[in-house]
């Protein structure tokens, strides 16, 4: 017998988030972390995108907003390959994120999961696996000393240098580029002006214009963060590449500034500082047996802004189908079904973010000339829009079962007003449980009975304005897995459900 469900190596957001959703779909999952303590220093300063959306539909919209520093916001400017893109003139920006300290997050992800009934150890180490047709063994070196944990599935979640997915025989193929970041959140020193435009007045420099300067050699970046700081970067190619081991001092900060500006910028008090690499990678494949990776383990994306919103949906897809794995409902290749999901979505993530990288680095007229261009076209709405989908991740629409299905399957479902006779609710509301759900926005009693016959789908009929459709199947990670077009008769509607409940929930 196992001796828990899952193994979640690592303690991140991506594993903490996979954590809650196998707790909410009713499984055991264990969480090891290395570190001994929460983190302190921040590897994010927040996140954005779809998930976001994700974590309202389970209802924690409320407790990400009294965590963040500020309120949620969406940014009339976003970092893009070096520049400063303006997407204030989008109607409905997908953008829109919180300022929450990557450690904030983790506390309250890791509060979640601790309610919800589950278990972090921290200062655990999975230094070794084996499988087997049934099970995983992690080999486990904890405070006490080693010992071993089963589990018919283990998940690392342990970040890029991931020492799971190596076990796992998993390749990481890509590139190192040899940029080297440095970041500090900084208060604003009495002799620097932060102008009302949002550019900076120096003393021995004069101004320096908000979003990125690029010299000689490197790049000065800097945006405020609040009335009382700024984050400030600087960018500068070493062929040694970052020594993750090595903290970052303030010496260093000043002096790549110098070298970056060639002068001294007077710094206030100095709240954190941190170094980074960028590298382009993604791992050839999700699942190895019963092991499988998740977020920066699966990818990793030479711009900063997206890790930790595509590592935690990676968590919300695989989540409720190792469940129903274990739970043994699940059909055939569900399980699969992650690689193929989660990959193509990586894969998108590193287009756009490969991308950033030609129009960053570029040096020459040619290159300023695309960049030139580039800002052009996105000062029209809908090359704005589209670019904002990309890097929020709102765009994936996966690719299910028939070809030929209603334009909403696959895609994130929306968030519809639903009238029933006893209340007003929504589809955000529905999926706080994160449970499959069939609905009926058409009165189609021959959709809810066909439905009604799986035990692990919730039946829901309501009334909405401009319904998109007469019915929607909806899994937990809420995309849509089938839809009814208006209309569409029972004898092509009944037979595509059966077959849809069938591929996702299983025969009944």
């Amino acid at each position: 017998m196992s001796d828990t469900d899952v193994i979640v190596a690592g303690a991140g957001p991506t594993g903490l988030m996979l954590a809650g959703e196998l707790l909410l779909a009713g499984v055991r999952p264990l969480v090891l972390e290395r570190r001994p303590h929460l983190r302190e220093s921040p590897k994010a300063n927040g996140f954005s995108g779809q998930i976001l959306e994700l974590l309202r539909y389970r209802g924690l919209l409320n407790r990400i907003e009294a965590a963040a520093i500020g309120p949620l916001h969406t940014p009339p400017h976003v970092p893009f390959g070096g520049m400063h893109v303006g997407m204030s003139h989008l109607a409905d920006s997908p953008l829109r994120g919180a300022h929450l300290p990557q450690p904030r997050l983790e506390r309250l992800l890791g509060e979640r999961t601790s309610e919800l009934g589950g278990e972090i150890r921290r200062g655990h180490e999975v230094v070794a696996t084996d499988q087997d047709d049934a099970t995983v063994t992690a080999h486990v070196r904890g405070p006490d000393g080693p010992y071993r944990v089963t589990a018919p599935y283990l998940v690392g979640c342990d970040g890029g240098r991931s020492r799971i997915r190596a076990m796992a025989g998993i390749a990481f193929p890509g590139t190192t580029y040899p940029e080297v970041n440095r970041l500090a959140e900084v208060t604003v020193h009495d002799s620097v002006t932060l102008l009302a435009n949002g550019d900076l007045e120096a003393p021995g420099i004069g101004t320096i214009e908000a979003g990125f300067t690029r010299t000689d050699s490197g790049v000065f970046a800097f945006g405020s963060l609040t009335g009382e700081t700024l984050l400030i970067q600087t960018t500068e190619d070493d062929p040694a590449g970052v020594d993750d081991d090595a903290p970052m001092t303030l010496t260093d900060f000043r002096d790549s500034i110098r070298r970056v500006l060639g002068a001294d910028l007077p710094l206030g008090d100095v709240r954190r500082l941190s170094r980074y690499g960028f590298q382009a990678r993604q791992a050839d494949r999700y699942r190895s047996g019963r092991i499988f990776v998740a977020g920066d383990a699966a990818h990793q994306f030479p711009a900063t802004g997206i890790g930790i919103n595509f590592g935690m949906l990676d968590a919300v897809n695989l989540a409720w189908k190792l469940a129903a794995d274990i739970q043994g409902w699940a059909p055939a290749g569900l399980l699969d079904s992650y690689h193929r999901e989660r990959h193509f979505a990586g894969a998108r993530a590193l287009m756009q973010t490969q991308a950033q990288v030609a129009l960053r680095r570029g040096e020459d007229d040619a290159a300023a000339a695309l960049q030139a261009l580039f800002l052009e076209l996105l000062a029209d709405e809908q090359p704005a829009q589209r670019l904002a989908a990309l890097i929020a991740g709102t765009d994936n629409r996966y690719t299910l079962a028939d070809p030929d299905g209603h334009g909403l399957t696959g895609t994130f479902a929306p968030d519809l007003v639903l009238r029933t006779d006893r209340a007003t609710t929504s589809v955000a509301e529905l999926m706080h449980p994160a449970r499959p759900i069939l609905l009926d926005l058409a009165g189609r009693p021959e959709l809810c009975a066909e439905a009604a016959g799986s035990s692990h789908v919730d039946v829901h009929a309501a009334t909405t304005g401009d319904r998109p459709a007469d019915a929607l199947l909806i899994r937990p990670d809420a995309h849509i897995a089938w839809a009814a077009g208006v209309g569409e008769p029972a004898e092509t509607a009944v037979p595509a459900l059966r077959d849809a409940l069938a591929a996702w929930f299983g025969t009944p």
